[in-house]
């Protein structure tokens, strides 16, 4: 307050010494409205510094007792869809529980791949909390709905991707991993863009793939596809892929547009061939250890905080991605088009196939929401 009082005559000095030296003073309509804001302002102060004496600095009551939630994340926070849709969940749930709850972004794949980090998850033991995985993670913990959304060539389109994402279904969809007793559960889906093949050595369409070493993840969907294209599947983490294609480990992989940028795969694959072979869906699941420590209200921070990150997602995606291919192009990196996807989803009707046999139906529901 002493310094209120200091500030405001040092104020008043100032213009009548303005007034003196022939300068006009600030022209003050109504002293009294003046004084009244000024008090208004006081006050607004006072109650922001207790706040964040309190440790809230957004006004907001915190909403149970303080609890760290630690997210792992593979890919880099900065470039990236996901890296984005991660920090506005945190932003989001930091807002919504008044500073009761933050979330410690561990990414850059420093937890390890998404394989080591839901083996970390399932283990127990609470060193990660979330996660944001891909759809197709889950596939080898018994996933067998998430696993439909990452058969080749279901999603046409962003929008499809979409419909499904917003309805009851794709609910069912994200608790199916604690239903099952899993040990965790999803809280809401996004996407980082539809995944390209890219490779060491040019190429000029399907064709060139055969015989190549296309690296992936440890996903029997994704390994039928590869040997769809009469390429040779191989297991690479993620963390470890750059390399892989700079010795000649793996000739290709494949990646959202935003990934493939941000890890700068370009350096070392500078070529892309835009055959979208699948929409990369995602999730962000959280450990019923967790989820379970949180009181009523925090866990409605959690899902509100969900729903809006996901809007987010959907906002920024396609942005995104035009601007960084755009960015691409200008650096000089080989992109091929793609003018008719018919071969590509010829190659993967085995894969396809096999992947939907013992859910049919369900899998024929979200091919109809497009």
């Amino acid at each position: 307050m002493k310094k209120k009082v200091l500030s405001a005559l040092l104020c008043a000095a100032m213009v009548v010494s303005m007034t003196a030296c022939g300068l006009k003073a600030p022209e003050v309509a109504d002293t009294t409205t003046s004084q009244t804001t000024d008090a208004a302002a006081a006050t607004d102060a006072t109650e922001s510094a207790a706040a964040t004496e309190a440790g809230d600095s957004t006004g907001t009551e915190p909403v149970g007792p303080a609890v760290t939630l630690v997210y792992a994340e593979v890919n880099p926070l900065e470039g990236t869809i996901v890296g984005q849709t991660a920090t506005a969940f945190k932003e989001k749930v930091e807002e919504l529980s008044g500073g009761s709850i933050t979330i410690d972004i561990q990414a850059n794949g420093v937890l390890g791949a998404e394989s080591d980090v839901l083996d970390t998850m399932l283990g127990g033991g609470g060193t990660i909390d979330m996660a944001r995985i891909s759809a197709f993670a889950l596939t080898s913990y018994g996933g067998e709905k998430s696993s439909l959304l990452s058969v080749p060539f279901t999603f046409v389109s962003r929008d499809h991707f979409w419909n499904f994402a917003t309805s009851d279904l794709a609910q069912e969809f994200l608790l199916e991993p604690h239903e099952n007793g899993t040990g965790i559960r999803g809280l809401f889906y996004g996407e980082e863009g539809f995944r390209h093949f890219f490779t060491v050595n040019p190429i000029e369409g399907m064709d060139d793939l055969a015989g190549m070493k296309i690296r992936v993840s440890n996903d029997p969907i994704m390994t039928g596809m590869v040997e769809g294209l009469g390429a040779n599947p191989t297991v690479v983490a993620m963390g470890e892929l750059y390399s892989a294609l700079q010795t000649g480990v793996v000739d290709a992989a494949e990646q959202p547009i935003a990934n493939y940028q941000a890890n700068a795969f370009p350096e070392v694959a500078p070529n892309i061939i835009l055959d979208g072979h699948t929409l990369g869906a995602i999730q962000v699941v959280i450990t019923d250890e967790a989820w379970d420590s949180l009181t009523p209200e925090q866990q409605d921070v959690l899902t509100e905080a969900g729903e809006y990150a996901s809007q987010y997602n959907r906002q920024i995606s396609q942005e995104t991605e035009d601007k960084i291919l755009e960015e691409l192009k200008a650096d000089g990196v080989n992109v091929i088009e793609v003018d008719d996807i018919t071969p590509w989803q010829d190659a993967c009707k085995d894969v396809i196939e096999e992947a939907t046999k013992n859910n049919k139906e369900l899998y024929q529901q979200i091919v109809d929401m497009q």
